[in-house]
């Protein structure tokens, strides 16, 4: 029984520490992400990458802007299998899991917005 169940602070107060240590612990594996252009937006010469899946969303898009040599104010849309826009704070780790395909995850990229 959960030490909430039976009311001991004490308990309750060192599985809470466990599990906010657990949760803070990066996880080393790493997916592949593919890259592809959409409308005039330029093709990478290489578009594999591989990705830590601890990683935000948001460090994908600043890793796609560097490979690119866009700067922060260029125009950049970004979308998971030609679907959705994901939110910069989505995990590549959900991402992965929810939308790879053929064991990649697709991130198309534009200039202007291209879907919804």
């Amino acid at each position: 029984m959960p030490s909430w169940a039976t009311g001991d602070p004490v308990d309750s107060l060192s599985e809470g520490l466990e599990a906010l240590e657990a949760y803070k612990k990066k996880d080393p594996a790493k997916v592949i992400v593919r890259f592809k252009a959409v409308g005039n937006a330029p093709i990478m010469k290489q578009n594999f990458f591989k990705v830590t899946v601890s990683n935000r969303f948001q460090a994908v898009i600043q890793f796609l802007r560097k490979e690119l040599g866009w700067k922060a104010g260029e125009p950049l849309f970004t979308y998971i299998n030609l679907a959705f826009s994901p939110a910069p704070d989505d995990t590549v780790a959900n991402l992965y899991r929810s939308f790879a395909t053929e064991g990649h995850l697709i991130v198309n990229y534009s200039t202007t917005a291209a879907w919804g």
